[in-house]
């Protein structure tokens, strides 16, 4: 059976939950909007069931098993934490697992309106994550380096996306990550994939993170791109300075970073307006807006 060939649906995952789980098997199943590698389905009122759909092996999944109850309880913010494992079958032969829930709204969905305690919260957040990790901590293939190791990656996301005349300015962003000093203290903790669709909002502000199967440790700029990602216009030197542990290389590094992503979500937002396999329609201005923050700075 191939990936396109399994249909998640809810009775498939109460018929897991009955072979594996069954005292979970009676609460409300509702489908949750959004996902790609996994397909999240909400399990009464506190619980989720993520289900391994696109991702070609269990790797991110079984990662987030193994640390997320280790770094969730020092953490400010809800995070999703494992309780529960589902192991391949024959009914479904991928990884699944019942975690808490996250209440709010995913931000791809939502609004900051609060901006000042939003960039304070993301601040606090990320000084909480971002302590040395342990030896056998995880390292990421394709992040958690200096910018110029990820020169390939920028170059075909740049060439991808329609700059209709910033071009110049956003290479300039560019190359100026590039050619900041590499990050010289330890391997921290970073979730890697800070983004619209993996933070969730409520009252105005940031409400939880979710989707860690990308962490690793390494460079904490690779986070703290997101004050420019997620935060509103004009919030970024605030992060920075309730952050309080970024110097002016980290703070150029995660600027380029910052670039890049909003390089990516406006390459997925072309791909949705194509109706691509994968495209997310609304994630083009998001990453539009987000590239406007970058070119004004650090304010």
């Amino acid at each position: 059976m191939t990936d396109a060939e399994i249909e998640i649906t809810a009775d498939l995952v109460r018929d897991l939950l009955r072979e594996q789980h069954p005292d979970l098997a009676g609460l409300a199943i509702r489908e949750v909007a959004g996902g790609w590698g996994n397909h999240m389905w909400r399990l009464g009122d506190e619980l989720a069931v993520r289900m391994q759909r696109m991702d070609p092996t269990p790797e991110l999944q079984l990662k987030e098993r193994r640390w997320l109850p280790a770094l969730a309880p020092r953490l400010p913010l809800p995070v999703p934490t494992p309780v529960r494992f589902g192991e391949p079958s024959e009914r479904f032969p991928k990884h699944w697992t019942v975690m808490t829930w996250v209440p709010g709204e995913p931000l791809d969905h939502g609004s900051i309106s609060r901006g000042a305690h939003a960039a304070d919260t993301l601040a606090g957040f990320l000084r909480a994550l971002h302590v040395e990790a342990p030896a056998e901590a995880p390292i990421a293939a394709d992040r958690g380096t200096h910018p110029k190791d990820c020169t390939d990656g920028f170059e075909k996301l740049f060439q991808a996306v329609a700059l209709d005349g910033f071009a110049a300015d956003v290479r300039a962003v560019w190359d100026d990550a590039v050619a900041a000093p590499a990050w010289e203290g330890p391997r921290v903790w970073v979730h890697g994939d800070l983004h619209p669709a993996n933070v969730v909002v409520s009252d105005g502000t940031l409400a939880g993170i979710v989707d860690f199967g990308d962490l690793f440790a390494g460079d904490p700029a690779w986070d703290l791109a997101a004050a420019w990602v997620l935060l509103p216009a004009g919030t970024a030197s605030r992060f920075f300075d309730m952050y309080a542990h970024a110097d002016e290389a980290a703070i150029r590094r995660a600027r380029g970073l910052a670039a890049m992503k909003s390089l990516f979500l406006m390459l997925m937002g072309q791909n949705g307006d194509r109706g691509l396999p994968g495209g997310k329609p609304n994630w083009g201005p998001l990453g539009r807006a987000a590239l406007d923050r970058v070119l004004k700075g650090a304010s």
